[in-house]
């Protein structure tokens, strides 16, 4: 008598609105975090998400979980974005430019203080998403750099910490009344970086390595 060869069961897919209520989650998350903070409260978030507070935590069952995710969604959007700019080529320094837009509308600098001293930094999807957007970010920079249009005293480190610092609201300040000006300053910085420089940056340039170890 032969046994029979067991089948091996399929693991469940999810279901098509399980995963539409979790992407409604994570991008009312996103904008909640950047109009409120890393503290806005569960239950507004699922209001917003039109969601109940059982599916929120079902899917999320801590805080540094749903902000891990959004961070890393955004992360991911970025690493798309410059994929598709590195493979369409073209003007090395207007495809910076235009990813340096890019980020400010995706309000990299209001989600950076989420990542606070507490927060998982080596968690594995953070460390991958963040590795994976830096890489590309430099692959950028090199191609900038090599095409005599970015000058040569600066790193991925300097521009990670003007973008952040430039699209970061202002204490007091509602995120939708400063759009205006991000872009404007942001244009003033890219201009900045373009070579010839027209002068001496004191310092070092700012690595994203040394960044992580300051």
């Amino acid at each position: 008598m032969e046994t029979a060869t067991p089948v091996k069961r399929r693991m469940p897919r999810p279901r098509a609105d399980a995963l539409r209520n979790r992407e409604r989650i994570v991008a009312a998350a996103r904008e909640m975090f950047v109009e409120f903070g890393p503290e806005v409260p569960f239950d507004e978030i699922a209001r917003r998400a039109g969601v109940g507070n059982a599916t929120v935590y079902r899917n999320f069952p801590d805080r540094d979980a749903l902000a891990r995710e959004v961070v890393c969604s955004v992360m991911d959007r970025t690493s798309e974005w410059i994929e598709a700019a590195l493979v369409e080529g073209g003007d090395a320094f207007d495809a910076l430019s235009r990813f340096v837009h890019f980020s400010a509308d995706e309000r990299i600098g209001a989600l950076c203080p989420m990542l606070s001293a507490a927060f998982d930094q080596n968690h594995p999807d953070l460390y991958a998403a963040r590795e994976r957007t830096m890489d590309l970010i430099e692959a950028l920079m090199r191609l900038a750099r090599e095409a005599g249009q970015l000058r040569s005293d600066v790193e991925s480190g300097d521009l990670m910490v003007a973008v952040s610092q430039l699209t970061r609201p202002l204490p007091g300040t509602a995120c939708q009344g400063i759009d205006r000006f991000v872009h404007r300053h942001l244009q003033l910085f890219l201009d900045g970086l373009r070579a010839p420089a027209r002068s001496v940056l004191p310092g070092v340039a700012a690595t994203v390595e040394g960044l992580r170890t300051a």
